[in-house]
């Protein structure tokens, strides 16, 4: 009898005790602390990033206004040049001997002019004295006049033809730097040539060319202010040049409009950021990044750890003046830091939410909220 009397309290301690555990479960559970901080509205800035291609202030095709052979070519690719630096010289006979002609006939227009003014001369005497008609000094003088006309007809051929000649040396039209060269020496060149011999170009100032789809463009337009567009886009912070290898460009770019209007076939803006390039460290044809900074007033950042994702939605715990927590939803924007996020709506000012451990939470339960900064400062 005392065996099973004994067995009997034994059995009734351990129910008392399972009981007492499971009612303890949840009291711990509620009474346990959690960092939590009280979200305010602060001024913040943000960049956005932007693919980019870089352009010279001009570039220009070198291409050859006659035809003939590269016979010589006096720079090298990725040159330096200044203007009227001779460039290329094209090989054609037939212009070196047009100039010879074409001399040759005003050699000859000068002598009929000599001829016919001393036939002038002759005339002009007999005709004072009336020996023959003033028909035949009328007659002189006007083939005087023809004879000129012929003079001037064979200087322009001259012209033309050292023109023509001219042409065969083919000079930089301004400073700037030399591209590729698709034809090698000895190559047939013509006016008509799909390929130019070359590229130059003026890399003192570069364009950094980018675009804008519509929804960006109508935010921008949105949040800018000014009262015009040309005022908008004067207002627009200056913009960072960040070069293919990640390195930043140390000079800053101001950005204006460089197309008026939204393609249809990509449904963007095109845009351009004018840098100085006095060192030439940028080269034309190159890819950058475009980054431009973008203040934000009055807006809500907490921590990314105080957040989690649930169905492409993005939620905090929020406790209320009763310290209980509720996941709630909110509109996020990252960050530039990429540790915290610009809360868009969701969260008000003066909201606490948790920080710290939100992976044991759930809706419903009561916690001991401690403020992060006294936290901090234990």
């Amino acid at each position: 009898m005392r065996i099973s009397i004994f067995v009997i309290f034994l059995t009734a301690f351990f129910i008392y005790s399972c009981k007492h555990e499971k009612a303890a479960g949840p009291a711990a559970e509620k009474s346990r602390e959690y960092s939590v901080t009280t979200v305010k509205p602060v001024t913040v800035t943000i960049h956005k990033d932007f693919p980019a291609t870089l352009e010279g202030q001009q570039v220009i095709e070198i291409r050859p206004m006659i035809s003939g052979y590269l016979q010589d070519i006096f720079v090298n690719e990725g040159d330096h040049v200044k203007k009227g630096q001779l460039l290329f010289k094209i090989k054609n006979p037939m212009y070196e001997q047009q100039v010879i002609t074409a001399r040759a006939s005003i050699n000859r227009a000068q002598a009929d002019v000599h001829t016919a003014e001393m036939e002038i001369e002759k005339i002009r005497p007999l005709v004072d004295k009336q020996i023959v008609s003033d028909y035949r000094l009328k007659s002189a003088q006007l083939n005087l006049e023809s004879k000129k006309a012929s003079l001037e007809q064979a200087k322009a051929e001259l012209a033309n033809a050292e023109a023509n000649l001219a042409y065969t040396s083919i000079r930089s039209p301004m400073h700037g730097i030399i591209g590729t060269f698709p034809f090698k020496q000895g190559a047939l060149v013509s006016s008509n040539s799909q390929q130019a011999l070359t590229t130059l170009s003026n890399i003192d100032t570069v364009f950094a060319y980018f675009a804008w789809n519509e929804k960006q463009l109508l935010d921008f337009l949105s949040g800018s202010p000014g009262e015009s567009l040309d005022e908008k886009i004067k207002n627009i912070p200056q913009a960072t040049l960040i070069l293919a290898n990640s390195a930043e460009y140390p000079e800053r770019g101001r950005i204006t409009m460089a197309s008026g209007m939204i393609s249809t076939q990509t449904g963007s803006a095109t845009f351009k950021a004018i840098f100085p390039n006095r060192e030439g460290l940028i080269r034309s044809g190159s890819s950058a990044t475009i980054r431009i900074p973008e203040v934000k007033n009055n807006v809500l950042v907490i921590p990314q750890s105080a957040t989690y994702e649930l169905q492409n939605k993005h939620f905090a715990y929020r406790v209320d003046s009763a310290n209980k927590v509720a996941a709630v939803s909110f509109d996020p924007l990252p960050s530039d830091d990429g540790q915290s996020f610009l809360v868009i709506k969701g969260l008000m000012p003066g909201d606490r939410i948790v920080v710290e451990g939100i992976n044991s939470l759930k809706n419903g339960i009561t916690i001991i909220p401690k403020e992060l900064a006294e936290k901090n400062e234990k």
